[in-house]
């Protein structure tokens, strides 16, 4: 790559951060309610403590490796990272002021008033020493640290600190407690509430604390540590006791990201980032606060209604009153779609599967599990009652190792077969099979998702799940599952695409048979729904589309490498991405296919990482109903004019216009699926 801007290929970290910037324009978007505003300056925070943590890190790895090499990865991470403060501390400036500016105010207007320690009243300053005496003193960490010579200070990984200057010779710091709530509501006999930060309360009743060692305030500081495991020679040994292993070192990773106040003065920062061993480029000013995700739980003491009305997942219009999952499955394919529709189904497959007794084999693969599990529940009385349950465990899935681990551990203790990850390669598809004798005969069933077995998720991700007995798509899911007992090396589909055997070849005819079509004179068309676009071999296929006319129009929530509209290149390409209250997560693969669409879900990006180096699984839709309700559910994404941004050449992040009837599309989805539950 030349440059970190391309004509032809955008920066997928620097894509990213236009997609957190979506998400910080639902916390500026008026039209959202002041707690869901709240709530995406969370998700805005969390984002990015993540993308620290992960994609700086790697970037940062980079640096290390061989200059011939690294040439062939990425273009001078010095001049990435820069970049990436730059745009970092834009976002942050315009977080500060929705913050400050906005939310504080409109809280204000709502009788809700978060102060600063401050602004206590006498009342106020007392019931904070009560606290304080009383619940936090006994448990806060402090430290007294020396400020001079090659002294160094570890601090913990996302640990919040506060840090009082007592000299030049030395300073505090006060490690904010994670057992007691972020927030503190003061008693209230009337109708105006009053909350502050924890962080308040503490540095209020610090300053009395230390008033003879001269601290004229406390600074907020973090630092977002490497999460990377680098797992030395994963091929040999037992990869699962090295995951184990390693995740410990999580928390003392390299720092790649130090939060600072940005009032903290010059010379107590420079003293801070030799005490921390930290250079320039590591220090992001923040603003007074950090840990934004902790407003998830921020308190609404009044009785206003100031988030969304809630959608409640809505009854699948067959699965849900079935006496049985597999007669139904058997009579038709069944089409899910969460969160609009419950996810309760796919617990009541398990459940039956656990207690039919003609049911002899039931196989899974497991990415990210819900810590509490009724679906766990089900898979582990399987086992108990002597089912063939063999699980494949990917216990590399970033941040969900050790309940992977845990839910590995319990699934062996009841009986069943559980595949740990293998080196070098992740299990991310979402798949399920299950056989049953029925008069000595096997019959086959397939759930072939575009998102986790996880029951928290799907109340907040859109994902798509397929319930299937077609003999040609449960016997390709048999070879898949044989690959990863390691009993087959290839699996030989007919119908399913599989990464990394079959997906790249397969996504490339059908999007060369639209370019034949076009060159034919016929219509070409792509529509395309992911969470991210990258992979440069696929973006060179569309933009040789786009040259031949096809039309091509994507639905992309997050990193976008494709650069659209550019003559002679991309100019019949039509990109939106949609940022609403539920994750955009599920993915569909269109193809015009002369008026006889081909529509595919499944769990695979266009990116390398899916296409390459994943096994990933993507299901044709055979039935053709359901490939109508995919249809009209894709077209009421691709006409959404209040919650969809342009992806242009720049990623500038404009929003559709809606000068025509508006459409908000997820409200329009649980509207259509309300119908026809009704």
């Amino acid at each position: 790559m030349a440059s970190l801007y391309n004509s032809k290929i955008y920066h997928r970290d620097l894509s990213w951060l236009r997609f957190n910037h979506r998400v910080l324009q639902e916390a500026a978007d008026q039209r959202n309610p002041l707690y869901e505003r709240i709530k995406f300056l969370a998700i805005f925070s969390s984002n990015l403590d993540e993308f620290f943590r992960v994609r700086v890190s790697d970037i940062r790895q980079i640096k290390n490796i061989k200059k011939p090499l690294r040439k062939k990865l990425i273009t001078k991470p010095n001049r990435v990272l820069k970049e990436i403060k730059k745009q970092v501390d834009i976002q942050q400036n315009e977080f500060g002021r929705i913050f400050n500016q906005e939310i504080i105010p409109q809280l204000a207007s709502e009788n809700i008033n978060l102060i600063r320690y401050e602004d206590f009243s006498k009342e106020q300053k007392e019931i904070s020493k009560a606290y304080y005496d009383e619940s936090l003193k006994q448990i806060i960490d402090v430290s007294c640290n020396p400020c001079t010579g090659n002294h160094s200070v570890f601090v913990k990984n996302e640990m919040l600190y506060l840090a009082g200057q007592k000299s030049e010779d030395e300073f505090i710091l006060v490690e904010i407690p994670e057992t007691e709530p972020r927030f503190f509501v003061f008693p209230s006999d009337n109708d105006t509430f009053n909350i502050t930060f924890i962080d308040d309360v503490l540095k209020h009743n610090l300053l009395e604390d230390y008033a003879e060692d001269s601290i004229s305030e406390f600074y907020s500081i973090k630092i977002s540590r490497d999460a990377e495991l680098y797992i030395e020679d994963e091929f040999s040994g037992n990869l699962m006791e090295k995951i184990k292993a390693a995740l410990p070192k999580r928390d003392t990773g390299q720092a790649t990201r130090v939060l600072i106040d940005p009032k903290m003065p010059k010379d107590f920062r420079d003293v801070l980032k030799k005490a921390l061993d930290v250079n320039h480029t590591d220090v992001v000013l923040g603003g007074r606060y950090h840990n934004f995700k902790d407003f998830f739980k921020f308190p609404n003491p009044t009785e206003k209604k100031l988030s969304n009305e809630k959608l409640p997942p809505l009854p699948h219009p067959v699965l849900t009153d079935c006496d049985s999952i597999f007669e139904a499955i058997d009579k038709k394919d069944q089409l899910l779609h969460y969160p609009y529709q419950s996810f309760e189904p796919v617990i009541k497959l398990l459940e039956e599967a656990a207690t039919d007794h003609t049911v002899t084999t039931i196989k899974m693969t497991i990415y990210r599990s819900a810590d509490e599990s009724a679906l766990n529940d089900a898979i582990a009385l399987a086992a108990k009652k002597g089912k063939d349950v063999t699980i494949f465990m990917e216990v590399k899935a970033r941040f969900d190792e050790h309940n992977n681990l845990k839910w590995g551990a319990i699934f062996r203790e009841n009986g069943a077969r559980v595949i740990y990850s293998y080196p070098d390669i992740k299990v991310h598809s979402k798949i399920l099979y299950i056989e049953r004798e029925i008069e000595e005969k096997t019959k086959r069933y397939a759930y072939i998702a575009t998102g986790n077995f996880n029951e928290n998720t799907a109340t907040l991700y859109t994902d798509f799940g397929l319930m299937t007995s077609h003999k040609k798509i449960t016997k390709d899911l048999k070879k898949v599952f044989m690959v990863l007992e390691r009993e087959m090396i290839i699996p030989k589909t007919k119908q399913l695409l599989v990464s990394p055997f079959t997906s790249r070849e397969r996504f490339t005819a059908l999007v060369e048979q639209e370019i034949a079509l076009a060159n034919d004179g016929h219509k070409g068309l792509i529509i395309l729904k992911m969470n991210s676009l990258q992979d440069e071999k696929m973006i060179k296929e569309l933009y040789k589309a786009s040259n031949a006319g096809v039309e091509v129009r994507l639905l992309i929530r997050g990193i976008c490498s494709l650069v659209p509209g550019i003559v002679g290149q991309s100019e019949n390409i039509y990109i939106t991405s949609i940022v609403d209250r539920f994750l955009e997560h599920g993915r569909v693969y269109i193809f015009g296919n002369g008026g006889d669409e081909k529509i595919f879900i499944g769990s695979a990006d266009w990116m390398t990482r899916n296409l390459t180096h994943r096994i990933e699984v993507v299901t044709p839709i055979l039935d053709e109903d359901h490939k109508k309700t995919i249809r009209e559910i894709i077209n009421i994404e691709l006409d959404d004019n209040l919650k969809a941004r342009i992806i242009d050449a720049e990623q500038q992040n404009e929003y559709v216009s809606n000068s025509e009837e508006p459409v908000q599309s997820q409200l329009a989805i649980y509207d259509y699926f309300k119908n026809i539950t009704e």
